[in-house]
This record gives C-alpha cells, structure tokens and sequence, in this order.
C-alpha cells in the first residue's frame, strides 16, 4: 500500500467509473458548442483580490472557504473558488468583447478548490462545466443558457431536477429592498457572524441555509414586491421564453445564491434526490461584475453544472448510461514472431479508429484470453506459428465463442466487418 493518500475532502477518478465523469463533460458541453459558445481554459489560481472583488468579500467563499497563499516573490494568490471571474478576467485582459461581436460566448470545464467541511456531494475538489455570455443584456440570452443546460439534462437521461428561478433586482431597486431588509434583520436575534452580513450584504442572510435563521425570516421583505417595472417586465420576458420552449420552472422568491455577483436573473437546477446537498448547478446574470474587476461596463450571464454531483443525480435515478467499451479488439499473441505480426496489425487498427490493445507482457493463451475478456472487447484477434504459416490470424467473438481465420492483408477490413 502506498505511503501516501488523496488530501482529505479530494478524490481520484479511475477507470471504469472516470469514464461517466467524461460522459457527464461531454453531454453538458454538447449543446453549447452547438450554440456558439467556444471554449476557455483559465490557470487554477488568481490574485486574490480577483475573487474578494467579484464573489464578494462577505461570502463564505471568500472569508472562510478559498485557499489562499503568498507565492515566494510575495504575490497573493488564491486556487480558484468558482469559475465565472477567472473567464471574465481572461476575456477582458484579451479584449474579446473589443471584437465587435457580442456578446462573447464562453465555455470551459476545470477544477475548482473550496475549504468545506467534507460530506457526499460536497469536497475541497470538485469539477464543473460552466458557460457565460459577455457583453449582452437580453432576457433571450438568460433563456438561452438556462434551456443549454436544460438540454444536456435531459441528453443524459435526468428527469428528477427542478429548476427554481428569481430576479434579484438591479441597481435602481434593489437598494431599496436592501434597505427594507436591513431594518427587519436588525431587529431579529441572530449571531454576531449574521449581523455582519446585514451591514455588507444582506441578501447573504435569506441563503442562510441554518433552521434557526431561517425560522426567523419568516415574514421578511420580498424582493420581488420591490421590483421596479424595467426588472418585473425582463424577468417576465425570461419566464415566457422558457415556458415557450417548454422548459418547466418554479418560482422562488428566496433563491439569491452565495455569490454576491449576481442581478436580475437567478436561478438553479436541484435534485431531490441528493439530500442536503440537492443543487446540481446554477448561475445568473451579473450585470455588475465587469466594472467591479475593472472592466468597462459589459451585462453578462452565465451558469457552471457541477459534474460530481450530476453524476450523483444520475446514480439516485438509476440512470447508466450507455458508454462504449474501451476495448473493441484484444490481440493475443503466441510466440516473438506472432508478437511482431499482431503489433503492426494493433497499430493499423488503431490508425483505422478501431479501439484496440494487446496483450503485453508475454502471457501464455489462458492469462491473455481472460485479459481480453475482462478488457470488455468484443473481438480477439489470436495468431500463433501455424497461422501465421497460413498467412492468417484468428478473429474470434468473444461473445458466442465462434473463430474465423481472416487473411492478414485484410484484417482492418474483416474486423471493422465483425463489429458492424
């Protein structure tokens, strides 16, 4: 056993199940590369003021769960928390939104590090597929990004999700709502942590998910009776674009999330089936953020689908899905000249798309033949001195048991056959 193991709160992906994760990647960013949205890769860490600015210094993400360090030349950095300011800072260092086409539509899948206490569904180490759309204030494009991830659910086969949406409100209005909560935090009990909050962001308070906070909200101000009408009528705009595309949601008037970020449009995608931890993704528009970074004023909106916890969504619903072998074709030589043969014929299938591995190590009939079997191949190819003599191999159905000798020159050809 090794002397060492994965940190506390992280996990390693091995095969066979690493290959659902891959599956899970795929689906969730096969419609938005069929959207127009191209892809971004960022570095896993960032000046930590990146994160202070744009997530917000009063969240959890930042006073309490982000990994932090001063880098030897003094520079203060951070791993990455989320994924939304690190792709609006590339995008505006590169000056994307200069090219005249707006709005920038981004994708990217990476790692992301929070300091949490450990449990299933939530790790110090987790994955995501993420989208934002920079540079555009448009109802269509919130409904766009919602539908995007609407669709790579349901591709997977997900039934159970919900999809809860609000509207936060903009600068002209949420001020006043913030006011109004304001004084109704103040004159409840709460700990010294909470009211902090109230003076710096006290949306923060309603995403307490604590009972005993959320016993005395009851009777809170809602933000939706504060709206003003440039907010009610886009929101509106939202929701008929969804109902038009027949994408079901629920109205939460509480839903705000944890990032500090977010205008107008909010949302997330939940499934019942996790438990405490039943948020599978979500996002918004955050009309704000780019002026917060530094940038020029630029509405964006965005979302990130958690891929472990997608997978977890699946596996509550029983959902497998349908993921090719790795191995097509399993070659078993017997004898150094066999050895020879079957290699060039492994590298021509794999030339030709074919899946194929080889017997490597020298294994007698019976220890390769049980290789092959367990490698999930559907065909053996199988030479030894006599047919190659005979200048064949033996390709043989690992399923029903039956061979067939196939001439060497047309082994690419009789195998892509068998596999149909």
């Amino acid at each position: 056993m090794s002397t060492f193991q994965a940190p506390k709160g992280t996990y390693d992906l091995l095969p066979p199940n690493s290959a659902t994760y891959l599956a899970v990647r795929e689906a969730i960013s096969a419609p938005l590369k069929n959207s127009g949205y191209g892809y971004i890769e960022t570095p896993g860490f960032e000046n930590v003021e990146l994160f202070a600015r744009g997530v917000g210094e009063s969240t959890d993400i930042v006073t309490k769960e982000m990994y932090a360090f001063e880098t030897k030349g003094g520079d203060q950095l951070a791993l990455r928390p989320e994924g939304t300011a690190s792709v609006l800072r590339a995008a505006l260092e590169a000056n994307l939104h200069k090219g005249g086409n707006l709005p920038v539509k981004l994708w990217y899948s990476g790692s992301y590090y929070r300091y949490e206490r450990p449990q299933k569904g939530r790790y110090r180490h987790f994955s995501q597929v993420g989208a934002e759309a920079i540079g555009a204030e448009d109802p269509a494009l919130d409904a766009e990004l919602i539908i995007l991830a609407d669709q790579a659910y349901r591709a997977l086969g997900l039934r159970d999700f919900r999809i809860l949406l609000n509207s936060l409100g903009d600068k002209e209005c949420r001020p006043v709502y913030r006011t109004a909560l304001q004084d109704f935090l103040r004159g409840l009990d709460l700990d010294e942590d909470t009211r902090r909050r109230i003076d710096i962001n006290p949306l923060r308070v309603l995403d307490d998910k604590r009972e005993y906070v959320q016993e005395r909200l009851v009777g809170a101000p809602m933000l939706r009776d504060y709206l003003c009408e440039a907010c009610k009528a886009y929101h509106e705009q939202v929701r008929e674009l969804l109902t038009a595309a027949g994408v079901a949601f629920e109205d939460d008037v509480k839903l705000v999330r944890g990032l500090d970020y977010y205008t107008r449009t909010t949302f997330e995608f939940v499934h019942d089936g996790l438990g405490s931890q039943s948020a599978v993704g979500g996002g918004g528009r955050y009309d704000g953020l780019s002026e917060m970074i530094g940038g020029p004023a630029l509405p964006s909106v965005g979302w990130a689908l958690g891929v472990d916890r997608t997978v977890l969504a699946l596996e509550a619903e029983g959902v497998t899905l349908d993921i090719p072998a790795a191995t097509a074709v399993y070659a078993v030589p017997l004898g150094e000249e066999a050895r020879r043969v079957l290699f060039g014929a492994v590298t021509e299938l794999r030339r030709a798309g074919i899946a194929t591995d080889f017997a490597f190590g020298g294994k007698g009939l019976k220890n390769a033949m049980k290789s092959a079997n367990r490698s999930g191949a559907w065909l053996a190819l199988v030479a030894g001195e006599r047919d190659l003599a005979e200048g064949v191999v033996q390709l043989k159905d690992l399923q029903s048991g039956e061979q067939t000798p196939v001439a060497l020159d047309a082994v690419v050809e009789e195998t892509r056959r068998a596999l149909g």
